[in-house]
């Protein structure tokens, strides 16, 4: 796991510093959904490392979890001189007046982590639905039979279907078979804790507590659904999957309240969208940027160039991963654990 972890470092580190020569003093606008969750600050950080070192400015905008809001932040970006635009969606058909009015004046669009279902927007992400399969295939690893809750994502984001579409993929088997039951499932607005918890409060109740596990979308859900869980005494003993490796996550499932977080580093992910804004600001056409394949899997169908980066499932067992990788500070992860149950604590 180390050698993997010192490689994938080293990847991280290879793009960060060994990136093409791009036109200086070019200005990229990021549109943010909402800074709630830990990782967006991350990205942020990846995005603005990665524009100084092009010589171009960072501006930004937080929509504070409205669409509306979004449609006059990306105006304002767009007022404010913005060459280039990075936008994380709050409600990925809402903000599509926004794109259009950014692509009629010739702005280029990137849709960041979530589909911005428009064939003049780049669009680049994690494989979505092979993180829906790693988190199914390790919550089923830990009981292949019982009663399933299935906590979603925002509906208005069409991350929550690809991941649930993953999901599907693994369980359906054993779902038509009998030996899973779906027992509950429910979207989170705006991807936020205490719905995710207040959901699964809900189909607890309508269960009479008989849950043998929880596929959650991400860790800021898992979290509200292992709070509610911890409410019945029963967070440790139903496993529960999440994303993004934050870091309370991590320290969780050291701890054995959550099975796994799939990590998708975004600093990758962030570094990769701000020298592809730069390139396509200075003229580079969409399906020129390396590595690019075509995408046509979002609900409309609409053909569009995209990235696809890869995503890593972290459990107990290989947790140094992202503590060797320098994503989180051991210290960190092992808060309030008994070294010898976790390898990576000891």
């Amino acid at each position: 796991m180390k050698k993997y972890a010192a490689a994938l470092a080293g990847a991280v580190f290879a793009v960060s510093f060994a990136g093409p020569v791009f036109a200086k003093d070019k200005v990229i606008g990021v549109s943010w959904s909402n800074f709630q969750e830990e990782r967006w600050k991350t990205d942020e950080a990846a995005i603005k490392a990665a524009l100084e070192a092009n010589g171009d400015k960072y501006i930004s905008a937080d929509a504070q979890s409205s669409a509306a809001k979004q449609l006059t932040d990306v105006e304002s970006l767009i007022a404010q001189g913005a060459n280039a635009l990075i936008i994380l969606a709050q409600d990925s058909s809402a903000i599509d007046p926004a794109v259009e009015k950014a692509t009629a004046e010739g702005i280029p669009v990137i849709g960041y982590d979530r589909l911005i279902e428009n064939k003049d927007a780049f669009y680049i992400t994690f494989d979505n639905k092979e993180v829906g399969r790693m988190q199914a295939r390790a919550v089923q690893a830990v009981k292949p039979e019982g009663n399933y809750v299935f906590i979603k994502g925002n509906g208005a984001d069409p991350n929550a279907d690809f991941l649930f579409a993953g999901q599907m993929e693994v369980l359906k088997d054993a779902i038509d078979s009998g030996k899973i039951k779906n027992v509950g499932e429910a979207y989170t607005d705006g991807w936020l804790p205490a719905n995710a918890q207040k959901n699964m409060e809900q189909i607890l109740t309508a269960n009479n507590n008989k849950v043998d596990a929880v596929v959650a979308s991400n860790d800021g859900t898992a979290g509200g659904a292992i709070a509610a869980l911890s409410a019945q005494g029963l967070a440790g003993s139903v496993p529960v999957s999440g994303q993004d490796a934050d870091f309370a996550a991590l320290n969780r499932i050291a701890l054995g309240t959550q099975t796994v977080s799939v990590w998708k580093d975004s600093r990758e992910l962030g570094n990769r969208a701000a020298n592809i804004a730069s390139q396509l600001a200075d003229g580079k056409k969409m399906d020129e940027i390396a590595d690019v394949e075509k995408f046509s899997g979002g609900p409309k169908g609409i053909e569009m160039n995209s990235i696809f980066l890869k995503p890593v499932p972290i459990t107990k067992d290989n947790l140094d991963v992202v503590i060797d990788a320098g994503w989180v500070k051991k210290d960190v992860v092992c808060q309030g654990v008994t070294p010898d149950s976790v390898p990576a604590c000891k």
